[in-house]
């Protein structure tokens, strides 16, 4: 009888050591994963914001590459082309898209500011509201002419939100920037084709600077969604930069196209 009662004395030690052993890893286990999945969604946004950079550097890099490009290549490589690559249609597609562009530029101007302005209606509302005259014990407000006023800005801005301003800014931007550097890159290597060389001047500078323009503006686009306000200041600088640019370089582009259509024949 006493060995059976000092077996199970002995057997009970036992459990209760291992219990106290395994209790430190049965709470750091939850602890772990706790701590993992918290990692995991701190690392998330860390993630997406390296991967928005290196998208940014790489169309950086790649319109870079493009516009060098022309000034190490071979001219008798660029002769060597088929003929349609330097013909009138294929000269034209960078003048007539250009054209789009410069439209597509202001467009995008108007809609950003407009989209300004439905931030801003939200400080002014506020302001104004702040303005009314006191209510009384009852909770009642004694007439002001600011109550009609405040109505049409809270209606003028519950407008301006509905046409998703935001949104399509944002499109127009993103198609500036990929068209943009396409048609700029492949405007430098038509002349090339055409002529076997670049012709250095207020019209290629113009152009190389616009495309620039279009990637540093782009490049602010993630400060901006955090709310820097320093980021869009400068993006919108950019960007009316570049439209002043833009539509200084037109008269250029047209003396061009005159001469393309003077020396390039269908098709």
């Amino acid at each position: 009888m006493q060995a059976l009662q000092l077996a199970s004395v002995t057997r009970l030690t036992t459990s209760r050591v291992a219990l106290r052993q395994g209790a430190p890893k049965a709470l750091a286990a939850p602890l772990r994963r706790s701590i993992a999945v918290r990692g995991s969604a701190d690392q998330k946004p860390m993630a997406q914001a390296a991967q928005e950079q290196q998208q940014l550097a790489t169309t950086a890099v790649l319109a870079a590459a493009g516009l060098l490009a022309p000034f190490v290549l071979d001219a008798e490589a660029a002769q060597a082309v088929p003929e349609i690559l330097k013909g009138r249609i294929f000269s034209l597609i960078h003048p007539g898209m250009m054209l789009f562009l410069f439209g597509g530029s202001v467009y995008a101007g108007y809609l950003g500011f407009q989209w300004r302005h439905a931030r801003e209606l939200v400080g002014i509302i506020k302001e104004k509201k702040a303005a009314l005259p006191p209510a009384d014990a009852e909770g009642n407000r004694p007439a002001s002419p600011l109550t009609a006023e405040i109505s049409a800005l809270e209606a003028e801005r519950k407008e301006l939100i509905g046409k998703k301003l935001n949104e399509q800014h944002n499109n127009w931007g993103s198609l500036l920037l990929g068209l943009g550097v396409l048609i700029s890159v492949s405007g430098a290597f038509n002349t090339f084709l055409r002529t076997g060389k670049l012709f250095p001047g207020p019209h290629l500078y113009a152009g190389a600077a616009i495309t620039v323009l279009w990637a540093l503006a782009a490049s602010l686009v993630p400060a901006m969604q955090k709310g820097n306000e320093t980021a869009r200041s400068a993006h919108i600088a950019l960007n009316t930069i570049n439209i002043l640019l833009f539509a200084w370089q037109i008269p250029t582009g047209f003396e061009i196209v005159e001469k393309v259509l003077q020396f390039t024949s269908f098709p």
